[in-house]
């Protein structure tokens, strides 16, 4: 019994001490901003969520999202994982990083959903007004139709004959 608990305090030690041999990484020479990083997951995640057509279009080009991105902010793929692990370190960092990745990404949805909502209603206004036309149209034709029958009609009973011409 004894036995067993000196093993188990044992292996509790190694264990904690085990763990402070990770040491935080140094910071890089080049180290990206948290602007910038917020700016270039927000394209990554962009690029890697396109789907149907637009990804068919991408492959089609040849694109690759991470060399676009990576071009686009004028660095390179070791300077993004230097800085990508200095902040994953960073808890803190890179919890602040992906705070506004997120609001970012809520700011993305409600303009585009705004811009749906706004299509969505134009469309409804334009199908409405092309309705009201064509039901005037044939309002037009039913009374201008049965207005002149009505009237035949009427001419002929009282004996007048008159050419619908």
């Amino acid at each position: 019994m004894i036995f067993k608990r000196v093993i188990l305090y044992l292996g509790i030690v190694l264990f904690v001490t085990a763990c402070y041999k990770y040491k935080a990484p140094k910071k890089p020479k080049h180290l990206i901003s948290k602007d910038k990083m917020v700016n270039i997951l927000l394209d990554l995640k962009l690029l890697s969520s396109t789907t149907g057509k637009n990804k068919r279009i991408l492959d089609e080009k040849g694109v690759d999202a991470e060399t676009y991105v990576f071009s686009k902010y004028n660095i390179d793929s070791l300077q993004f994982a230097l800085s990508n692990e200095y902040y994953t370190f960073h808890i803190e960092d890179y919890d602040e990083i992906y705070k506004k990745l997120e609001d970012s990404l809520d700011i993305l949805k409600k303009a585009y959903e705004t811009l749906l909502k706004e299509e969505t209603e134009r469309e409804l206004k334009e199908k409405k007004a092309k309705d009201s036309i064509e039901r005037a149209k044939k309002k037009l034709k039913d009374s201008t139709g049965n207005d002149t029958k009505k009237k035949l009609i009427e001419k002929e009973e009282e004996g007048v004959l008159i050419d619908p011409v």
